[in-house]
């Protein structure tokens, strides 16, 4: 099969589909990968290292998206990948499509069979190729908001860990998944006080035997949310439904009871976000003021430590990867139990439920899509 490696073009986007180990094993296994011309730069790997691993360089993403069977991304293909994409070609990367209407309309009319990473379950439930991303977005939020807290840079002027004498930032995280728990550990280690909530008694179970009197532990509920906003220097949305528009936790009205300079940080914003007044921003303006409140809500947090990202995500999409082009997407998704459950859009057909309901299309399932397709 003919692997394609484009450059990212998002705003700042320097996370990697593929590095070279990667190449090398789908080589070795008789494959082709391909190369956009300093495409690894940002990560340190230079276009001579895919070179050494096997791969050939070409000189811009149209020669990669035409010459190859499976593309494979790391973010959701920007307005100019979608009109080079074609029927028949197989898209692998992150997606969150009940979020973008225009791009699943573009995914659709394009016939591809497009993969999203963000729906790919295992057998515990989990969402393999999201965790690793969720483990840096939730440490990130932290540095993030610790830096939005800055006077400088429209926050309060609040210390995190506080010093000597003086109390330290109070943080509240919504949500006690992967992205909750690592903003927690952040949060705890810089020396805050910290309050978590989740609707899941378990998990904040686990979170409190983890973390121990360092955390404070809540079921989640409007009238909880409604009486922590107001006390917290930093918010953390850390909430997610799989591939469905996240839910929106605080209201417009709610933040007016937030405290002027205080900071609010959206991880939930590539699935819409889980504050009412969130709006996707980019790492080069990634914060924007309302009421006072410093909002972060950049889409891509982990692409601010791409080198990191990359390893992190590339360990784990290398296995599915290799699935797809050693038995062909058809027969590796309906093999894979798992797989499958990232096929979002068959040849026109929208397949996942999710997806389909919060957009208006009509839905078939995966297994039906691959019969019928």
């Amino acid at each position: 099969m003919r692997i394609g490696v484009p450059k990212e073009i998002k705003i700042l986007e320097y996370r990697v589909g593929m590095v070279p180990d990667g190449v090398k094993e789908l080589v070795d296994q008789g494959h082709e990968v391909i190369v956009e011309k300093n495409t690894g730069l940002g990560i340190g790997v230079t276009d001579a290292n895919y070179e050494h691993a096997g791969a050939s360089i070409v000189a811009n993403a149209k020669e990669v998206f035409q010459q190859s069977e499976l593309i494979v991304k790391v973010k959701e293909p920007q307005p100019s990948e979608c009109e080079m994409l074609e029927s028949g070609q197989v898209l692998f990367t992150y997606l969150h499509l009940a979020a973008n209407r225009n791009l699943t309309a573009a995914l659709v009319k394009s016939g591809v069979t497009a993969i999203a990473y963000e729906t790919v379950t295992s057998e515990n439930n989990s969402l393999p190729l999201l965790t690793p991303m969720s483990e840096v977005a939730g440490r990130i939020s932290i540095q993030a908001g610790a830096y939005a807290l800055q006077k400088a840079n429209g926050g309060s002027g609040i210390l995190l860990g506080g010093v000597t004498g003086v109390e330290s930032a109070r943080v509240l995280i919504i949500g006690g998944g992967v992205a909750g728990t690592n903003a927690a550990e952040m949060a705890i280690g810089l020396g805050a006080h910290v309050t978590i909530l989740d609707l899941s008694e378990s998990r904040l179970e686990k979170i409190k035997s983890r973390f121990g009197e360092n955390i404070v532990t809540r079921i989640s509920t409007k009238d909880v949310i409604d009486s922590l906003i107001s006390k917290a220097d930093l918010i953390v949305g850390a909430v997610l439904v799989a591939g469905a528009v996240a839910p929106k936790l605080i209201s417009a009205d709610q933040l007016k009871k937030i405290r002027s300079g205080s900071v609010m940080v959206d991880i939930s914003i590539d699935q819409g976000g889980c504050f009412e007044t969130s709006r996707p921003t980019t790492h080069s303006e990634p914060t924007y003021v309302v009421d006072d409140v410093v909002h972060y809500c950049v889409t891509n947090m982990p692409g601010a430590v791409p080198r990191t990202s990359t390893l992190a995500l590339t360990n784990a999409t290398l296995p599915f990867i290799k699935k797809i082009t050693n038995h062909g997407f058809q027969e590796a998704l309906e093999d894979d139990s798992h797989l499958i459950h990232g096929l979002n859009i068959h040849k026109g057909a929208v397949t996942y439920q999710a997806v389909a309901d919060e957009l208006g299309y009509n839905y078939l399932s995966a297994q039906d899509a691959l019969a019928s397709k």
